[in-house]
């Protein structure tokens, strides 16, 4: 009964324009059986992907890189409600599920996913969303509740290390990044950590030995083998998340050289990263919503074009405080010819202006409408969604 409600529900919306039908009926499912997500993981091999920031980039390679038919929430809605929302209306049994930080404890305790990526934790919305050091701790208990459940997890993260003290099947992968912010003292005793080839604590916390790696250059290896992977998404943070993919697979018994293969194939993620058409200008649309998703996109030196705009909003799917803008590396734009647009263009622009960087604001999008080289758009979740309005596919 609840399963029909789900899909009758989720039908009537998408009939009367009210949504893309993939949460509400969740909602009602869940309020007729509260153990709907349980039930209908049921029989299913479950993979969950979360962190701060890639989980949906992460979650669609990790479906084609199993291969075949495999379900998820690809629309994104990614709590309980979009969930059970997309379990109920596929019959595949193979299913990845990109799921809420916030959200995990419960994913895990409801579905016994087989494997769980843990790609990093970082501050994101702090206007409704726990502090990232409240959020690491509930993972912490996570893990003690569910001692062995199989992780795939990112050594190079102080909190999430931290948080899997008491997991006993953990695959560690060493990310190499620039951003540390989040992390900079010891999540155990508060001490100021030690980044330097391995991160460590004086307390005795220390990165751990990692059987994955990605050098700087993108090169990705496990256990000293050196793994193939020619991949169409730009820039090393999706080689990061394309090794997560390729970990989990392991786990699942899954060739590593066969699903590394099936990665080459995918050449943009919901929009993101593929080349689209504004006007006459050929565009690459980028999402970064927090700073560290900012530091990820500029840490690429040949990311961002040499004009490169910026649309900023701060809606609820944002997080209304755009105080976050000035802990992101924007001053990485130096040299570069910027735009800033959106909601909060001139907060943006105020940013910029912080660093000595040269910008302009536009009130209205049809001026960008002229012929040029390439243009980076670089856009927080509704000001990204208003671009894929305004764009077309190339």
């Amino acid at each position: 009964m609840a399963r029909s409600a789900v899909l009758f529900v989720n039908r009537l919306s998408r009939a009367m324009r009210r949504g893309e039908g993939t949460v509400a009926g969740g909602r009602v499912g869940l309020r007729i059986d509260p153990q709907l997500l349980r039930h209908l993981s049921a029989g299913r091999l479950l993979v969950a992907v979360s962190g701060t920031n890639g989980k949906t980039t992460t979650a669609a390679l990790l479906r084609a890189a199993i291969g075949g038919e495999v379900g998820g929430n690809v629309t994104g809605a990614n709590m309980p409600a979009g969930h059970v929302a997309a379990l109920a209306s596929a019959s595949t049994t193979r299913f990845v599920l990109e799921v809420d930080e916030a959200w995990l404890p419960h994913v895990i305790s409801s579905s016994a996913p087989r494997v769980v990526c843990l790609l990093n934790l970082s501050r994101d919305q702090l206007d409704r969303a726990s502090e990232v050091r409240q959020l690491a701790q509930r993972w912490r208990m996570m893990a003690t509740e569910a001692p062995t459940t199989a992780f795939v997890a990112n050594a190079s993260d102080p909190l999430i290390v931290d948080a899997l003290t008491t997991a006993t099947n953990v695959t560690w992968i060493s990310v190499p990044s620039s951003w540390h912010a989040d992390s900079l003292s010891c999540p155990r005793c508060t001490a100021p950590l030690d980044f330097g080839e391995r991160w460590q604590c004086s307390c005795g916390l220390v990165e751990p030995v990692a059987s994955w790696r990605i050098d700087p250059e993108g090169a990705i290896s496990t256990n000293g083998r050196d793994i193939a992977l020619s991949l169409s998404l730009p820039g090393l943070f999706n080689r990061v998340n394309a090794a997560f993919a390729l970990a989990a697979c392991q786990l699942l018994g899954i060739a590593v050289d066969e699903a590394a293969a099936r990665l080459s194939q995918i050449e943009a993620v919901q929009g993101r990263y593929g080349l689209r058409r504004f006007g006459a200008r050929q565009v690459r649309l980028l999402l970064a919503k927090n700073p560290a998703g900012v530091a990820a996109l500029l840490d690429e030196a040949g990311t961002p074009s040499s004009e490169v705009w910026v649309a900023i909003n701060a809606q609820v799917a944002d997080g209304k405080d755009p105080s976050w803008l000035y802990d992101a590396p924007f001053e990485r734009l130096a040299g570069r010819d910027v735009t800033c647009l959106g909601e909060r263009r001139l907060d943006l622009a105020t940013r910029l202006e912080v660093d000595g960087i040269a910008s302009r604001v536009v009130d209205d999008v049809a001026y960008l409408d002229n012929a040029g080289p390439l243009v980076t758009i670089i856009a927080n979740y509704t000001a990204f969604q208003s671009w894929m309005r305004e764009t077309t596919t190339w």
